[in-house]
Parts: structure tokens; C-alpha cells; sequence
């Protein structure tokens, strides 16, 4: 698979998430696989402004490369400046922008996924970015359209191969869904037949099986993983065993869960600092001793924990 000049051997994606895809989760799922990882989206009028907290969602490492910085907005001045803004001082492989965002603190500014509801906008953002970054390929993450009276594909894919979209990622599931319901894969095999442009589907990956399964279902050219990574980094190790044809090795075990979560902790406190830490990792702690014995309890000792120490200790316990 390629997106623009970029060569892509396993087309396995992590994909950007709202405070999770910051740099230590990154780290780890590329440690553990990942072909391109995503930063978290961030706002494009945050960038222009040059507010700290929006510049540190960028930063990455070398280590993460290929990467791809994702951000949305609703004005094609302020994306394409916000575009160049990031390559020039972040450097880039891979510029993403957002039309799936689905939360109304998003879509009432009529960013994210509200750009399906104005095709003639999302042109002339895209158009706008595209221009603003020539040397750097631009992508889209969407939704398949506002509500199931308003399905935009294939119709949208075909408006973002003739603007010069290099890859597209398809979640098919709606804006008024969210993320209820069941993702129709079919609309990814839709969008597959009906455009040139590489085509990776989103939605519903729960597990490993479900990569290949997405894969043959759909024909798509590459397979974006979300909630199925979320305390199990490990997960891209195993789908990519199966889209080489290789066995899954044994499930990793409960001494190997708390010691990817410690290194998931200490990664953390490494780049937020210690109190932040604490309370980002609330959520991590929550996803990664899913299935343990008591998770009930031990996720409410964690989350009660007002230091790393104490935090550790927990977790050698479980161990």
C-alpha cells in the first residue's frame, strides 16, 4: 500500500483518538507493530494561535515514524494555515483531516463531521490544505454521512480523489450514531470500488480476526484500529501475525498485562509528569485489567492512588 510516496508493508493503523494517542500510547503501539500511528486531532485555530497545550499534542519522536499529525477546524484559511504551521516545525509524514468527529462540542462549530452537511465547504477545506502543503501528503477520516438520510457515500470519495486526497479512511457509522449501533462494513467495500484513492476501513475492530475479516470483507487497502487497542497494544503484534499468515502466539499473559501497563505508567510520567500522569492513566488502568480477577476493585484502588508508588505497588500486587 502507499499514501503519496510513503510505502506501507503492513497496512495496519493506529488511529487518532481524543485523549489517548498521545505519545507514550504511540510509542507502545509501535513498539508493538504499528505501521503509522496518529496523533491525537487537534484544533487547527489552537495551532494558528500558537497555544503550548495544542503545539505539545504534536510533538513526536523519530521512533513513531511513519506518523500522521490530525486536524480539524471549519475554515479553509485557518486549516491550510494550521497545515503549514505543523510541517514546518513538526515535520510530518502525513498531514490527516478530520470530517469524523462525531461529538457535538465538535460538530456545533461545524468541524469534524458536520462537514458532511456542507460537501461544498469540505471542498474548499480540503482543497485549501491540500495546496498549503504540497510536499506532504493529505488524508481524511470521516463518517459515512450526518444521519442514514444523508449517506455521502460514494459520492464523497469520488469529490476527494479529483481534489487529490491520497488515502481515505472510512468510518461507517453516522454522526447521529456515534459509536451505537453496528459499523456497516459495506459502505467501506462501496467506497473501495467507487475510487482509486488507497481506502482504509475503521470501525468495529475488536480483535485480531476482525482485522482479516475487514480486510477480505471489504477490500480495502489498509485496517485503522481504535477502541480495540485501548489497554491492549499488544493487539497489533498479533493482527500482524495473521495478515502474514503466521500464528497468533499465545494471549499475552497477566504478569505481561501489568508490565506493559507499568511501562504504559512510567512512559507517562516521563512526559506529562507525575500528577497528570496519574490522572490520564485512570482511564488505561481501567482498559488494561479488563478480564483480570476483581477488576472491580483493583481498577477502584488505582484510580483512588494519589502516588506513582502506591500506583506500583498495586500493580506488582496483581502481578
Amino acid at each position: 500500500m502507499k499514501i503519496g510516496n510513503l510505502s506501507i508493508k503492513t497496512p495496519i493503523f493506529l488511529a487518532p483518538m481524543a485523549g489517548v494517542t498521545d505519545f507514550p500510547f504511540r510509542v507502545l503501539c509501535k513498539e508493538f507493530g504499528a505501521s503509522i500511528v496518529y496523533s491525537e486531532f487537534v484544533s487547527a485555530h489552537g495551532i494558528i494561535r500558537e497555544n503550548i497545550k495544542t503545539l505539545n499534542m504534536i510533538k513526536f519522536s523519530e521512533f513513531e515514524r511513519p506518523i500522521g499529525v490530525q486536524i480539524f477546524g471549519d475554515s479553509p484559511e485557518v486549516m491550510a494555515n494550521a497545515a503549514r504551521l505543523v510541517v514546518d516545525n513538526f515535520h510530518p509524514d502525513i498531514i490527516d483531516i478530520n470530517y469524523g468527529c462525531p461529538v457535538p462540542k465538535i460538530t456545533k462549530r461545524g468541524a469534524g463531521s458536520a462537514a458532511l452537511k456542507d460537501l461544498c465547504l469540505m471542498d474548499e477545506i480540503t482543497i485549501a490544505v491540500i495546496e498549503s502543503v504540497p510536499e506532504v501528503p493529505v488524508t481524511v477520516k470521516m463518517r459515512a454521512g450526518w444521519d442514514n438520510q444523508s449517506i455521502v457515500v460514494p459520492e464523497v470519495g469520488k469529490r476527494l480523489e479529483k481534489i487529490g486526497i491520497k488515502a481515505i479512511t472510512l468510518h461507517p457509522r453516522t454522526t447521529k450514531q456515534s459509536y451505537k449501533g453496528k459499523a456497516d462494513w459495506s459502505l467501506i467495500k462501496i467506497l473501495k470500488e467507487s475510487t482509486n484513492v488507497p481506502i482504509i476501513g475503521n470501525g468495529d475492530i475488536k480483535t485480531p480476526e476482525d482485522v482479516l475479516r475487514m480486510f477480505e470483507e471489504t477490500g480495502c487497502d489498509g485496517v485503522m484500529v481504535g477502541r480495540g487497542a485501548l489497554g491492549n497494544p499488544w493487539f497489533f503484534k498479533h493482527a500482524i501475525a495473521l495478515y502474514e499468515g503466521k500464528r497468533i502466539k499465545v494471549k499475552p499473559t497477566l504478569s505481561e498485562k501489568v508490565n506493559c501497563c507499568l511501562k504504559h505508567f512510567n512512559k507517562m510520567i516521563e512526559w506529562h509528569g507525575e500528577k497528570i500522569a496519574i490522572n490520564l492513566m485512570k482511564k488505561h488502568f481501567g482498559w488494561y485489567i479488563r478480564g483480570f480477577e476483581d477488576s472491580s476493585t483493583i481498577r477502584k484502588t488505582l484510580v483512588l492512588a494519589q502516588d506513582k508508588h502506591t500506583i506500583i505497588s498495586i500493580l506488582d500486587s496483581v502481578a
